[in-house]
């Protein structure tokens, strides 16, 4: 492995340095190498925490595009005629490369992302995680046989990669939603082309160059950064593209899957979810394993983590009225007590900044149109700069402004009481969105029901509903997506079969055809 290069990335061993930096120029990482756009035009990324700036990268054009798919076109025939345990042994490498590089990674993604210590650590480490989950995978690439009607023929069923892989990734967590795409992606012998937000521009380039270092052929993994309007709908609709991973909002996602369909891509889409925890009334009881502090611990985590920028976050609480009153005084209060600073070195801090202005400004409305309606601001509803505090906002109804129906992306939560289980299940599904789910009780057969009756594409138990694992099947049902993400399920998606028959006999020739 090459120690990279560059002073503020210098991936020492010793106790990382993680303060603040400028990291320079990053161009698009194309064949192996870092480019500048074509015309040579540029654009900043400035840290959310610091409001300095962090870096610049190429702001590509078509022209871009075009380098980046024709080098990936190129590549990808020779990286799927590698035996499956070469390219399980370079992703390998891949996941040791970045637990090797933790600490400057994670320098990059709190600096650009403003993601505190811990969850930029978590970040990097998951990448790894997906990237060994995905090793093991590039081997199970199984085919079928399958018994043919006709006795002198042999059919057999064989599993091929797509091609050309497009990743388009948000800015709330760049790196393992580029990661949890892409080393599937790879491990079926695609190739990768990877846009990222250009709000998170740095983090694609520094991990392409890791991947490069690590074994990953020139071409193969491919950065091309540009705004949405220069470079978006160009992309999505290449013709060199035969398939899409796609992580944001269900507005842009929709609009992928349009353009996508009229060049015939496969797309995998997850998108934005207004995820339900339901609090149930047996959380109360005494010597229940669930308790309600332990609901309440629950709760700030699912909703507040990374300022709540998560499209699986718990931002609708449905809790039983038996333990409402203690409930909700202890969420708010503790709520208002979690540490929210600029400082994302500091271990006590529990979330930093939302990402950029247009994001703040959306909270904020979000959380005045439900104070207008009426409905309780139990804590929070105030920000200065990009920091928002943790909000907790108690309806009377469903209606009172937006935060029931839109997902608002941010630190913040709204609580709807109810007297019921089945209450509980009508209110969880009554959303367009089906991405996650969680519900606290100590019944086995609550836990059942919610697990049946709850539309979503994941339900946890005893948890809240932000939950990740490398070999799960993690994606949404209705607006929140399409297709799943994580271990053989994600083979799924970037992968096609090709029937094979062989003729090993001699088949019977129909008289009209016969005496020619």
């Amino acid at each position: 492995f090459v120690v990279l290069a560059t002073s503020p990335l210098s991936f020492a061993m010793a106790a990382p340095d993680l303060s603040f930096a400028d990291f320079g120029f990053h161009g698009n990482f194309i064949n192996g190498k870092e480019v500048p756009a074509a015309d040579g035009a540029t654009m900043t990324t400035t840290s959310p925490a610091t409001g300095g700036v962090c870096g610049s990268a190429a702001a590509s054009q078509p022209v871009d595009v075009d380098a980046a798919v024709g080098a990936a076109t190129a590549a990808q025939p020779g990286w799927w005629a590698r035996p499956a345990m070469e390219r399980e042994a370079v992703l390998l490498r891949c996941a040791d490369a970045l637990e090797r590089n933790v600490g400057a990674l994670a320098r990059v993604l709190m600096w650009d992302s403003g993601s505190v210590k811990g969850k930029a650590m978590m970040e990097v480490m998951y990448s790894a995680s997906l990237f060994r989950t995905a090793a093991g995978e590039a081997r199970r690439m199984y085919g079928d046989t399958f018994p043919n009607d006709k006795p002198h023929r042999i059919s057999m069923v064989i599993r091929e990669p797509i091609g050309v892989v497009l990743i388009v990734t948000p800015f709330n967590a760049p790196m393992v939603l580029c990661v949890k795409s892409a080393a599937f992606a790879l491990a079926a012998g695609n190739s990768v082309v990877a846009k990222a937000s250009p709000d998170t521009p740095l983090v694609s380039v520094v991990l392409a160059r890791v991947l490069y270092e690590a074994g990953v052929p020139p071409g193969v993994f491919n950065v091309v950064n540009g705004t949405t309007e220069a470079i978006a709908e160009y992309i999505t609709a290449h013709k060199g593209i035969q398939g899409i991973g796609f992580t944001g909002s269900t507005a842009v996602g929709a609009m992928v899957g349009a353009t996508a369909a009229r060049t015939m891509k496969r797309v995998h889409l997850e998108l934005g979810g207004k995820n339900p925890l339901l609090v149930m009334d047996d959380v109360g009881h005494t010597g229940a394993n669930i308790t309600v502090d332990k609901a309440v611990q629950q709760a700030l985590m699912g909703s507040f983590y990374h300022s709540g920028q998560i499209c699986m976050a718990s931002s609708r609480i449905i809790v039983h009225r038996a333990v409402a009153d203690e409930f909700l005084k202890k969420l708010a209060e503790r709520a208002d007590k979690l540490k929210v600073t600029n400082d994302l070195l500091d271990d006590s801090v529990a979330y930093g900044p939302i990402a950029n202005t247009r994001a703040f400004e959306k909270v904020h409305t979000h959380v005045e149109a439900a104070r207008a309606a009426g409905a309780q601001i139990l804590c929070g509803g105030t920000g200065a700069g990009l920091l928002y505090r943790p909000t907790v906002v108690l309806l009377g109804d469903r209606e009172q402004g937006v935060l029931w129906r839109e997902e608002t992306f941010g630190p913040v939560t709204v609580a709807l009481v109810v007297d019921s289980l089945d209450e509980a299940i009508e209110a969880a599904n009554d959303t367009d969105y089906g991405l996650s789910a969680a519900v606290l009780t100590n019944d086995v057969k609550s836990a059942f029901r919610c697990v049946r009756e709850i539309k979503a594409g994941s339900v946890h138990v005893g948890m809240h509903s932000f939950q990740s694992d490398a070999m799960a099947p993690v994606g949404g049902v209705k607006m929140s997506g399409v297709g799943k993400t994580g271990g053989k399920y994600c083979m799924e998606h970037f992968t096609e079969l090709k029937w094979a028959a062989i003729e090993i006999g001699e088949a019977p020739v129909p008289p009209a055809f016969a005496n020619l």
